[in-house]
């Protein structure tokens, strides 16, 4: 199997390019279908119309109606159809973005992709996410060609809730190791062929980026700022993601993700905090070492993304309820590529039920890595612990250890670390972590 890159026609990012929108899809069309929710044109329909004013241009406007279904794209197919379009304009978040990619796609035409948010890696793709009008994953609509144009107003997305590009870094977290092991299984990748070793360092560069930049971003996004961390973070999560992922394949991540939009109680979380969670499962189940996976869950937890199923909304955790989820994992990782732990699907099933299975309430008291590093300059110990709750999901492995996070200075104890686990693998049933100053 030959070796295969792809990638959009053009990708375009900087402050204030929606305001040159005429200047881009002049190349590519005279009537345009703008497919765009109604709160989305409320906030930057003015800005788009204002770029087209006195051109022989003609646009189309749509409200999208929430999910990428077949029933949605059928719908807008239609309308193409009647309006005479020639050109598909999608302005908003992913499963608008989708939806743009296969109505252009059945209607033989070209598409130009306007993210408002940097909340997936979706947009550079040649691939849909269809789901059904309820919200439940469907399939996957891989398509023959990626975007024309990916264009990204970095002063749009700034404006956006941080969370939604936070939820994007969850998504790219997971880029590098399903690329991992993709690769470590010499399995095929979305785009058809082998991983080259250009997209292996486009996913490498993905996962580094968001490791030196994205809790600094985290925290000007907070405070509304787009500084260049947040500009780095915004091309980690839409270009340096959506290449990795697609170049390099999918792996247990997102297919983890797609059986948690089995359960409604996860409905309300976006994509990327599924992915994160189901990139830390994906970890869990490839038993990597406890310093690479307490590196991750970390930067997880510093940035805002769920670790726990109760994050996740889920809080019955017997087998007959999460069934439905597992059985659609075990679907999905057929049609993408294999995890990189070789294992029956029976034994599969057995490994990802198991933790559930089995949940009892599981406490860690732990303290934030930046807090930790912190406390070398107080000149007492900080008294209160950090609590959070960590399902059984999280496996890690028997041990018991004990660490310090600073060290001793003037002769009065810092912030230490004393951990211990019980338990083996999957049926672990115990593990307690203390911290104390």
């Amino acid at each position: 199997m030959a070796k295969i890159l792809i990638s959009p026609g053009k990708y375009v990012q900087g402050a204030g390019e929606m305001k040159k929108l005429y200047n881009y899809a002049k190349g590519y069309g005279k009537k345009a279908l703008v497919l765009i929710t109604e709160s989305g044109y409320k906030r930057i329909g003015a800005t788009v119309e204002s770029s087209f004013a006195g051109q022989d241009f003609e646009l189309v406007f749509d409200y999208f109606n929430g999910e990428c279904s077949k029933n949605e794209i059928n719908r807008l197919v239609k309308i193409m159809e009647e309006k005479g379009c020639d050109l598909v304009i999608g302005i908003g978040g992913g499963k608008i973005l989708d939806t743009s990619k296969a109505v252009a796609y059945y209607c033989k035409t070209p598409v130009l992709i306007c993210p408002t948010i940097a909340s997936t890696d979706a947009p550079c793709s040649a691939l849909s996410v269809i789901y059904t009008d309820d919200g439940v994953f469907e399939e996957y609509l891989f398509l023959p060609a990626n975007p024309n144009m990916v264009l990204m107003d970095t002063d749009i997305i700034a404006a956006s809730p941080a969370r939604l590009t936070v939820s994007g870094m969850g998504d790219a977290l997971a880029t590098y190791f399903e690329a991992r092991a993709v690769m470590a299984k010499d399995a095929g990748t979305c785009a058809g062929g082998k991983v080259t070793c250009a997209a292996m360092a486009l996913a490498k560069l993905c996962f580094d980026t968001l490791m030196d930049e994205g809790v600094k971003a985290k925290v000007a996004l907070d405070a509304g700022a787009c500084t260049t961390a947040v500009e780095k973070i915004i091309e980690a999560n839409t270009l340096l993601s959506g290449i990795g992922f697609e170049s390099c394949g999918l792996a247990g991540a997102h297919a983890i993700h797609n059986g948690l939009t089995v359960l409604p109680e996860c409905h309300h979380m976006y994509h990327g905090e599924k992915v994160a969670f189901g990139t830390i499962v994906q970890l869990v189940l490839e038993n990597i070492s406890a310093e690479e996976l307490e590196e991750i869950i970390d930067f997880c937890i510093e940035v805002g993304l769920p670790v726990t199923l109760k994050e996740l909304g889920v809080t019955d955790v017997t087998v007959p309820r999460q069934r439905p989820a597992v059985e659609t994992v075990l679907s999905v990782v057929g049609t993408i590529s294999s995890f990189a732990v070789t294992t029956t699907r029976s034994a599969c099933r057995c490994r990802m039920l198991s933790p559930i299975s089995s949940l009892s309430t599981v406490v860690i008291t732990r303290i934030p890595k930046a807090l930790a590093m912190g406390m070398i300059t107080l000149a007492r110990p900080l008294a209160p612990a950090f609590i959070s709750r960590v399902s059984p999901a999280l496996i890690l492995p028997s041990t018991n250890r004990l660490r310090y996070a600073v060290a001793k200075a003037s002769g009065i104890a810092a912030a230490s670390i004393m951990e211990q686990f019980s338990g083996t693998g999957i049926s672990m049933s115990y593990f307690t972590a203390a911290y104390s100053a």
